[in-house]
């Protein structure tokens, strides 16, 4: 997409503000940072407005989309950890029904062509289905979601308000909730200032960030999405639930144990860490790419190299440039808060 019809079809999100103090315009929904490259999502198909994305934002919140009234989005994605399940191995749902898998973060989804550990999903206006109908997630079915909020007064004004009719269509549903977690930019982490110029990297910072580069980090994980939504086995056995990854959707042999790269924006408080949640820090994960990994049969090439390993130091450097992806205007934005009020 061209940076000029962003520029015509959407209101601008600044993201040139300070860490500590950032001027929030609620009228603003979304720009492209500087450095990042053009979305991969159609907005041409689902022009945004600050009326579909409030209601986006209401059904994000909305236990309604559940079987028995009790379970939103924001239950397995909390804002002040990045949008995820912070503290659980494995997102649990209705009725304290356990999944199989950790909660991945809901970062720049503008720029994700596909969704989920395993890539099952390709279109943002889909994703919302697979939970609400994921028995240990809602466990409910969108015809009845769609009936539980088309008899609730309140959502029939917040329809007409964002769409003009009162009718609450599966379509206008899913695409306001699209909206919304399209707002869900962070870019304005001390990384981003960093490069910048508006801040300065410690001496542990900046020799992490050598590190990640020089170890190749960097190639599954590049700035400044910091993942290249690629598919990979990075050494993990699947020995807690069998997950075979991105072999469930393709039954190709060859992606057996093969995962999403997840973004490493925010890092540092999204925990626990890898599909299944197995590491519970983030210095257990970094030990992991130095000591722990195993061959898979589908192992990545990239973590095939042989590589002096990392001293206590310059894992504790890895970690520290990983903290700067920090990104404190997006933990705290109220705007993707339960409990913002638009003026």
């Amino acid at each position: 997409m061209k940076k000029t019809l962003l520029g015509v079809s959407l209101l601008v999100w600044s993201v040139s503000c300070s860490l500590i103090e950032r001027e929030i315009d609620p009228t603003t929904l979304f720009q492209k940072p500087a450095d990042f490259p053009d979305p991969v999502y159609p907005f041409e198909k689902n022009p945004m407005s600050a009326e579909v994305v409030e209601l986006g934002r209401q059904l994000f919140y909305e236990p309604k989309l559940s079987r028995d009234n009790t379970i939103s989005c924001g239950e397995c994605h909390n804002q002040s950890h990045a949008f995820t399940h912070h503290g659980h191995v494995f997102s649990h749902g209705i009725d304290a029904r356990e999944g199989d898998r950790n909660a991945q973060p809901l970062i720049n989804l503008a720029w994700q062509p596909h969704f989920f550990w395993d890539g099952g999903v390709f279109d943002l206006d889909m994703f919302s289905l697979a939970p609400i109908e994921n028995p240990v997630e809602m466990d409910e079915s969108i015809s009845r979601v769609l009936a539980k909020l088309q008899q609730d007064p309140a959502y029939k004004r917040q329809f007409k308000k964002a769409y003009g009719t009162e009718e609450v269509t599966t379509e206008r549903f899913l695409k306001a909730l699209s909206q919304f977690m399209l707002t869900l930019v962070s870019a304005n982490s001390k990384y981003d200032q960093f490069k910048a110029g508006k801040a300065v990297l410690s001496a542990d910072e900046m020799a992490g960030l050598n590190l990640f580069q020089e170890k190749g980090c960097a190639t599954c994980h590049p700035a400044p999405l910091f993942t290249d939504h690629s598919f990979r086995s990075n050494g993990l056995l699947p020995i807690f639930t069998g997950d075979l990854g991105r072999y469930r959707i393709t039954e190709n042999p060859e992606d057996k144990n093969k995962f999403k790269v997840p973004t490493l924006r925010n890092v540092a408080v999204s925990g626990p860490y890898m599909h299944d949640g197995r590491y519970l820090t983030l210095d257990m994960a970094v030990e992991h790419y130095n000591s722990l990994i195993e061959d898979t049969g589908t192992l990545d090439p990239v973590l095939r190299q042989r590589r002096t390993p990392l001293t206590s130091t310059e894992k504790k450097q890895i970690v520290a440039f990983l903290t700067t992806l920090t990104d404190p205007t997006y933990l705290s934005d109220p705007r993707f808060s339960e409990f913002y009020r638009p003026k």
